[in-house]
C-alpha cells in the first residue's frame, strides 16, 4: 500500500527551500572586490595583503567588512566530483583556509560566481551545479556570493537566481546574494525577494563621464551610470539595494572626481565596495573612504534611495532623507570650470513624493555640516554662497 503525503506538508517543505536569508544586509554591504584593479590576476598573497591593509588603514573601523574575490579565483576544471576547486597555483591552500584567515581578522568572505555554463572569463561557471556548488560555499565558510550573468544563453533571469537564492538557503549558511545581470531584466521589480542587492547597470570605468565601447558591451563612467538608472529609487530598502557598481575611488580619477563618486553613492544607498589597490593608497583616497561622515549618509537606517532634486547649468543637486529629519544635500558641479553657488535655502520646498519626506527651509532654521571637512558651516537663515570646483561636490547635511 502506497503511503499518501498530505498536500500541506509537501507545501511546507517546498517554503523551507524558497527564500533568502532575511537580514543580512539592513545597510547597503560595504567591503573590496578584486576586479576593477586586478581582473584575474589574484591570488593568496595579494588578498592577504589587501585584508592586512584595509585593517591598518582604518577601513575595517569604517565599515568596509567584506572581502570579495571576483573572476579567476577557481581552477579551469572541476575535479572529478564535479566540485569547484580553488586554482592551485593563485591559492595552494584553498578557499576554506583564505576565509579561515579573513573571518580571524573580523572580516567577512565572499566569491564569485556566474548563472551561465562558463565565469565571464571563461572558468567554470554554476549553471546545472547551482546547489553543489552552494554546499561548497557553506563548507568553505562563505558569507557573500557575487552571481554573474556570462554565458547563460536564453536562461530565463528571475528563475537562475531563484535556483542560486534557493541552492544557497539549503545550505543553511547565511550568505548574501548579489545579483549581477547588469539590469538587463529589470532585476529591481523583483530582486528583493531573490537577492539582498542587484547591479542596476553594466561594469564601471574609471572615469567621471565617459563611455567605453567593447563592440558588443560597454564599460560606464560614473554619470554615465547615475543616468542610466535614474529612475528606480524606490526599489531600495533595506535588505534589498540598487547596486551602483563596485568604486573606482583612487583609480585615476581627480580627488573631486572621487568625492562626488563617493558622494552620489552615499545618496543612492548603493553598496559601497571598494575596487582599489588599498596597499598603495594615497592619504587622500584613504581619507575619503574612511570618512564615516559621508559613510553614515549611506548606511542610514532608513534606507531611502537619494534623488536629484533640481539642475541649473552645470550645477545639480541630489537629495537624501535620513533619520531624525535630517537631509543630506550633494552640490554637484559637473562642469570642467568652477562653479559660483548661491542657493537661497528659503526659497526651497523639498518634497520626497515617494517615501513621504518633506523639507520647508521656511518653517524653520536648519544647521549645516560640511561632512567632507567635518565642519559646521551655519545656518539655514543666510543663503549658501561658496564656489565648487570643476568635478567636484559640497556635500552637506542639514538638520535642526
Amino acid at each position: 500500500m502506497k503511503k499518501i503525503i498530505p498536500l500541506c506538508f509537501v507545501l511546507i517543505v517546498i517554503n523551507v527551500y524558497s527564500q533568502k536569508f532575511e537580514g543580512l544586509a539592513k545597510t547597503p554591504p560595504m567591503g573590496w572586490n578584486s576586479w576593477n584593479t586586478f581582473e584575474t590576476n589574484i591570488n593568496e598573497d595579494l588578498i592577504i595583503g589587501m585584508v592586512d591593509s584595509i585593517i591598518s588603514k582604518g577601513l575595517k573601523d569604517a565599515g568596509y567588512t567584506y572581502i570579495v574575490l571576483d573572476d579567476g579565483w577557481m581552477a579551469r576544471e572541476r575535479d572529478a566530483q564535479g566540485n569547484l576547486i580553488a586554482d592551485p597555483v593563485k591559492f595552494p591552500k584553498g578557499m576554506k583556509h583564505l576565509a579561515d584567515y579573513v573571518h580571524s581578522k573580523g572580516m567577512k568572505f565572499g566569491l564569485y560566481n556566474c548563472a551561465g555554463k562558463l565565469t565571464c572569463a571563461g572558468y567554470p561557471g554554476s549553471r546545472g551545479h547551482e546547489y553543489q556548488d552552494a554546499r561548497k560555499y557553506a563548507e568553505w565558510g562563505v558569507d557573500f556570493l557575487k552571481y554573474d550573468w556570462c554565458y547563460t544563453d536564453k536562461l530565463n533571469a528571475e528563475e537562475a537566481y531563484i535556483t542560486m537564492r534557493d541552492a544557497l538557503y539549503a545550505t543553511g549558511r547565511p550568505i548574501i546574494l548579489s545579483i549581477c545581470e547588469w539590469g538587463n531584466n529589470e532585476p529591481w521589480k523583483w530582486g528583493s525577494k531573490v537577492g539582498h542587492l542587484w547591479r542596476v547597470t553594466g561594469d564601471i570605468t574609471n572615469c567621471f563621464d565617459c563611455e567605453v565601447n567593447h563592440g558588443t558591451w560597454s564599460s560606464w563612467g560614473v554619470m554615465k551610470i547615475v543616468y542610466l538608472r535614474d529612475s528606480i529609487r524606490q526599489y531600495t530598502k533595506p535588505d534589498a539595494w540598487n547596486d551602483y557598481d563596485m568604486m573606482e575611488v583612487g583609480n585615476g580619477m581627480t580627488a573631486g572626481e572621487d568625492r562626488a563618486h563617493f558622494a552620489l553613492w552615499s545618496i543612492f544607498a548603493s553598496p559601497l565596495i571598494m575596487g582599489n589597490d588599498v596597499r598603495n593608497a594615497s592619504k587622500e583616497t584613504i581619507e575619503i573612504l574612511s570618512n564615516k561622515e559621508v559613510i553614515a549618509i549611506n548606511q542610514d537606517p532608513l534606507g531611502i534611495h537619494g534623488f536629484k532634486y533640481m539642475e541649473h547649468d552645470s550645477l545639480e543637486v541630489w537629495i537624501k532623507p535620513l533619520k531624525n529629519d535630517a537631509w543630506a544635500l550633494c552640490f554637484l558641479n559637473r562642469n570642467t570650470h568652477p562653479y559660483s553657488l548661491n542657493f537661497d535655502w528659503n526659497t526651497h520646498t523639498i518634497h520626497d513624493k515617494i517615501f513621504n519626506k518633506k523639507l520647508q527651509f521656511s518653517q524653520g532654521v536648519y544647521t549645516i555640516r560640511n561632512v567632507y571637512t567635518k565642519k559646521d558651516i551655519g545656518t539655514t537663515k543666510k543663503a549658501l554662497q561658496t564656489t565648487i570646483p570643476a568635478h567636484d561636490v559640497l556635500f552637506v547635511v542639514v538638520k535642526k
